[in-house]
């Protein structure tokens, strides 16, 4: 009762914070002159994230590599086949343009990079394993996803009239508007972490005393209890008519956590795939391969195709189960 107890507060936790994330990065897109999309793509992205970050980072410090791989590989699983499907069903997706043509294409290029450089059995004849040079070639790919997404941002910044700059008696309102966003994100980000963490404990706490094993616990639970920032959030903006903020929540949060995330956690920890490990990363990039054709279908993600992503998903947890 105490674990479902803690589960049940972080639900509403979460709630409350993606709701407060999401309030100020449109403000904040409206405020910079970028669309609500690139702010998706970055601040609601990697705020969202941080749950994975602090896993991740715990665990590579702990030496507990298997933890920091089923973390990112299942949520960015999850994150498609689960959080975007169920997204979709409730609120049909509209796509922006710049998803379609480099930020989906990007994530798949992420997934592609890890499953090259993981798979070192195929490629090179040895254990499969992720090097050193395996995260800093994933972090170089991040630092070349930033500079793109940050220069269409100040292209879109130089060519809006809104950034004349304001007469002096504007300068108090636009300050105090600017402490009030700074506290909505800061303020959204902080209810997210939190209300993840106790989702997180609730959840494995429950898991553990039932007796599910602790593999299914780590590609399962953790991976969608990280990922539970991003579900309140990406539902919420599509509730209030943002769908492309919550498309560039998804498909940012699964490229930071796979470039930044994995590069920064293998960059400090080299790690060995674990066990079945192989097919868990084929299994990411399919669902990143099949988001690819469904964008490209009128630039729209419908029930439909929520549907199918939410029956993948569902038929890969089965699977895990029984493996």
């Amino acid at each position: 009762m105490l674990y479902l107890l803690l589960l049940l507060v972080g639900l509403a936790i979460l709630i409350a914070g993606g709701n407060l994330l999401v309030r100020g990065a449109s403000n904040l897109a409206g405020r910079l002159g970028v669309a609500p999309v690139i702010v998706g793509m970055t601040v609601v992205a990697f705020g969202t994230s941080t749950p994975e970050l602090v896993v991740n980072l715990a665990a590579a410090i702990r030496g507990d590599s298997a933890i920091g791989f089923g973390n990112v590989v299942g949520s960015n699983t999850a994150n498609i086949g689960l959080l975007l499907a169920i997204t979709a069903i409730a609120y049909p997706l509209v796509i922006h343009r710049s998803i379609v043509t480099r930020e989906i294409p990007m994530m798949l290029l992420a997934s592609v990079a890890a499953v090259v450089l993981g798979l070192n059995s195929l490629t090179e004849g040895g254990a499969d394993r992720f090097t050193r040079g395996d995260g800093l070639m994933l972090l170089l790919l991040f630092g070349v996803f930033l500079y793109y997404t940050l220069g269409d941002a100040l292209r879109q910044r130089e060519s809006d009239a809104f950034f004349v700059a304001p007469n002096t008696a504007e300068k108090p309102n636009r300050a105090a508007s600017g402490v009030r966003l700074a506290a909505l994100i800061v303020g959204g980000l902080l209810l997210l972490i939190g209300g993840g963490e106790l989702t997180v404990r609730g959840a494995l706490g429950f898991a553990q005393a039932v007796g599910i094993p602790d593999v299914i616990v780590g590609l399962t639970i953790v991976a969608v209890g990280t990922s539970l920032p991003e579900l309140a959030t990406s539902i919420i903006a599509a509730r209030r008519g943002q769908t492309d903020m919550a498309m560039g929540n998804i498909v940012g949060s699964n490229i930071f956590n796979l470039l930044f995330i994995w590069g920064l956690t293998v960059t400090l920890a080299p790690t060995d795939l674990p066990s079945g490990g192989r097919i868990d990363l084929l299994v990411m990039t399919g669902f990143a391969a099949a988001l690819l054709p469904m964008a490209l279908t009128q630039r729209k993600l419908s029930r439909l195709e929520g549907g199918v992503l939410c029956i993948g998903y569902i038929t890969y947890i089965v699977w895990l189960a029984m493996r």
